[in-house]
């Protein structure tokens, strides 16, 4: 669908600048536009490095498997199929601490090795275990403490106060978990 919508408005976009006469200020927005992409960028990889590096760190101490231990009644309610696999849930853990802090680009890349872990010990290789679904869901929701990503964000495009959307993400996540899992609990209580 969005393969046809942004195509679709980028056409629109440079119609109604040759229509209207706005062809020069089309340009002047497309320079300063990448311009300031570029910075942002920057301002994002500098914020990934260091946390992807942190929790890098992270998992190579026992500080890991303390939070791990803290998330083990958390993980046993959303996951139970995965009692008895430490390894995958170790992964989980670290993919919803990296959330907590607001690291969504770090927990990708550990929400997919978990992901993995589970698909290889899942029989159906075409359908997602019920384990797979919640851990989606999960990262959909992205219940966040500290939302570091879009402080940066905030903070590279000038705001006088980057952190005073903390509580509202606070209050938007909760909730979005709570709602997701709700629902995932349902609908695995209702395929059965």
């Amino acid at each position: 669908m969005l393969n046809i919508i942004w195509p679709l408005f980028i056409i629109l976009s440079f119609s109604f600048a040759i229509l209207f006469g706005n062809l020069d200020a089309l340009n002047q927005s497309i320079f300063a536009s990448t311009a300031e992409a570029v910075s942002l960028s920057m301002t994002l990889l500098g914020t990934m490095c260091l946390w992807n590096g942190i929790m890098k760190i992270a998992a190579n101490t026992s500080i890991m498997q303390k939070l791990t231990h803290l998330l083990t009644p958390c993980i046993h309610f959303l996951f139970p199929e995965l009692k008895e696999d430490t390894e995958i849930q170790k992964q989980i853990s670290m993919n919803m601490i990296a959330n907590i802090l607001g690291l969504g680009n770090a927990a990708t890349p550990l929400g997919i090795q978990a992901m993995k872990s589970m698909q290889e010990k899942n029989p159906d290789k075409k359908v997602l275990t019920n384990a797979m679904a919640t851990l989606i869901v999960l990262n959909t929701a992205s219940i966040q403490i500290i939302p570091t990503t879009v402080i940066a964000i905030r903070s590279s495009l000038g705001s006088q106060n980057p952190t005073s959307i903390i509580f509202p993400v606070w209050i938007a996540t909760f909730c979005a978990a709570v709602a997701g899992v709700t629902a995932t609990k349902l609908f695995i209580k209702w395929g059965k």
